[in-house]
Parts: structure tokens; sequence; C-alpha cells
């Protein structure tokens, strides 16, 4: 519970600038291509941080909870200077360190959960993912507080990340079954590429990367855009309604991650992932539909969206080390994070033009590509273990 309060009030820091977007977009004339750059250079930043963190091995050399700390304060103090930047280009360099440092409380909390587990780590780690969606959500939920300006939404995203801090260093202490130490190797990555078990679960987890950040980003530009087009009056992507919309639909994803953690210890990884695959590309489709509708319509759509686009997140981790022999888990973890963060800012970018040339009713229908691809990479994971 300690560690699932902290990741909640830590992964505030990861959407604090998308939360504020359209404001630093009229402020700044910035496109929708530019409006993208403030979740991608998150994303450049975490693979940064990720890659920094494992070449130095300091998951092995720093206790975890010292190495939590220290990033979420760092984070908090490079998140904050998104609150004075005076342009564009600082505010990128803002987004970045707060990505680079979230590296350092993302994936070393995952790991402390599991110290206290030995049975249901699906649902430890699926509990601590659900509480960083829901922090991910958090800086909505403090713009739809009306008349609100950039600057406290993202400080009190600041403050969140120093309050975790403290709460982890004065409460945590690792469980009774610690990991021995597996360091990124250069030596294994070929031996993990060329592990097909690792491709396999790799692209189950590629494909809900290229949906899931996608659909995170521009929810809330896409509730704005409808509520336009329903009502005939302008509405801003940070607007209180579209806000508290935005919020409701990445928060769900904290039970779901609680569901998706049960249920796949109970019926098995593959299925859950395979399910949830399922059921997010199926709302990726239809909710084109809802556009310009009623809210009856699109809140539903949303918010099951929202439910199993993350449901199955913290299992791809537990498959991909589930491939690999125990001393190549690390390397093959942060091959599979890195390239599935990069896929992110692609998917992240490709939606503006989309937007541009067909309309937003048409712009999340091609995310459904991405749990398409994932299922075929599950399916064949399965049939190839079954030989």
């Amino acid at each position: 519970m300690l560690l699932a309060v902290a990741e909640l009030l830590g992964m505030s820091l990861w959407f604090s600038g998308n939360a504020v977007a359209s404001i630093l977009q009229a402020r700044w004339q910035l496109t929708g291509e530019q409006v993208g750059w403030l979740t991608t250079m998150v994303q450049l930043g975490f693979v940064a941080g990720a890659a920094i963190t494992a070449l130095l091995n300091l998951a092995d050399i720093v206790p975890a909870k010292y190495l939590f700390a220290a990033a979420a304060i760092l984070g908090a103090l490079g998140n904050a200077w998104l609150a004075i930047a005076s342009g564009y280009a600082p505010a990128l360099v803002s987004r970045f360190v707060a990505g680079f440092c979230l590296a350092g409380v993302y994936p070393p909390a995952m790991k402390m959960a599991a110290t206290w587990f030995r049975a249901r780590r699906g649902l430890a780690v699926g509990t601590v993912v659900g509480a960083l969606t829901v922090g991910k959500a958090g800086p909505y939920l403090v713009h739809a507080i009306p008349n609100i300006g950039a600057a406290p939404v993202v400080l009190t995203a600041s403050a969140s990340a120093l309050v975790a801090a403290v709460i982890v260093l004065a409460g945590y202490r690792d469980g009774p079954y610690p990991f021995a130490p597996r360091p990124f190797s250069w030596g294994l990555v070929s031996s993990v590429i060329r592990n097909r078990e690792w491709r396999l679960a790799s692209g189950g987890y590629f494909g809900h990367m290229l949906e899931l950040y996608s659909f995170w980003t521009w929810i809330p530009a896409f509730v704005a855009a409808s509520l336009t087009a329903q009502t005939g009056n302008a509405v801003a992507a940070t607007s209180p309604e579209a806000s508290l919309l935005a919020f409701g639909v990445i928060a769900v994803g904290g039970p779901a991650c609680v569901w998706g953690g049960l249920v796949s210890d109970r019926i098995g990884r593959e299925r859950l992932v395979t399910w949830a695959m399922a059921a997010s590309g199926t709302c990726a489709v239809l909710i084109g539909l809802t556009f310009g509708r009623s809210l009856w319509l699109l809140v539903p759509v949303a918010l099951i969206w929202g439910f199993f686009v993350i449901a199955d997140s913290a299992q791809f981790s537990v498959l991909v080390t589930e491939s690999v022999p125990p001393h190549a888990v690390g390397t093959a973890l942060t091959i599979q994070t890195s390239f599935g963060f990069l896929l992110t800012t692609f998917s992240i970018q490709s939606v503006p033009p989309v937007v541009r040339a067909v309309g937003w009713s048409l712009a999340f229908p091609m995310l459904a590509i991405g749990p398409i691809l994932g299922i075929w990479s599950i399916r064949a994971l399965t049939a190839h273990r079954a030989r």
C-alpha cells in the first residue's frame, strides 16, 4: 500500500505538461505536432533514463528506496521548471528531464513491490501499475478546478513527487524475497534478441504500447473537439469538463490493473493480455462513431477503452521475464522497455496529421493496429510454448 501511494504521487509528473497543453498551445501558438512533443519528450527522457540506469547498473548499486527518492526529487524540480518556462524550448527540456527522472521512479517501485510477494506477483505488480496510472491522471483532476492556471497544476504535480520521496524514504524496507542482481549486459543483447519467446512476448508489448500512450495523450483533445462539435461552442482540451473526463478515462486504468493482476494469476497471462487487447482495439475502432454525439455515447466507450488499454500492461513484463534465463532478465527488460517507449513517440506524433487530413472521427481507429499485432504475437507465443 505504501508503494502504491508513493507511485500514485510520483507519477503525477508524467502528464502534467499534457494536462495544461491547451494553455501552452495558446500562449506560444503551437501546432498539433508541437503539442504532441510535450508528451513525446517525456517518453524520450524515460528511454534515456532507463538506458543509463541499466548501463550503470544503478538498480543494483543504489538501494531501491534511495534511487526512487532521488529520482522523484530531481523529477519534481525538472517538472517545476515548466511552470516558469519562458518558451517552448525550455518547456521541452523540462519534459525531458521529468521523463528521465521517472525512469528511477517507475521500474524501482515495481521491483520493490515484487520483493514482498512470491505468489501472486501478478496482482502485486498490477496494483503498483494501477496506482501509477491513477497518478498520471492526477494533473487532469487538478485542472478540472475552474479557472485554475497552468502553474498550479504543474507545481501540484511536483509537490506530489516530493511527498512520494518522503514516503519511501521514511516508510519503505525491502521484503523477504529480494532479487539477485541482474545487470544489463551488452554481451547478452544478441542472445536475447535471437530468443523467439522474447521476441513474441515483446511483440505483444510493442503492440500494446503503440496504442496506450497515443490514447492517453490525445483523448482529452478528442473529448474537447467532440464537445465542440456537439454544442457548437469552442471547448478547450483543458476546460473543466474535458479535464474531468480525461481524468476519469485515464484513472479507470487503476482498478483495471488490479483486475488484470487478479485475472492473470487465475487464467494465465497470455489469455488475459489477449482479452484486454481485443477489447481495447475494438474501442479504438468504435469511439470515432461517438464523435460529436451525446456524452452518453462517448463516455462509456472512452471509459471501457481506458479500462482495457492498461489492464494488461504489468503482465507483459512478467511474460518477458518468463521468456529468458534468469541471468538475462535485466537485459531483456531493458531492451523491451526502451523499444516500447520509443515506439510511443511515433504513434503519438502520428495522430495530428491524421486529424488534419480526415478529422477526429477517423483518427483513433488506426491505433487498433497495435492490439491486432499484439494479439497475433501473443497467440504465436502460446502456440510456441505448447510445442
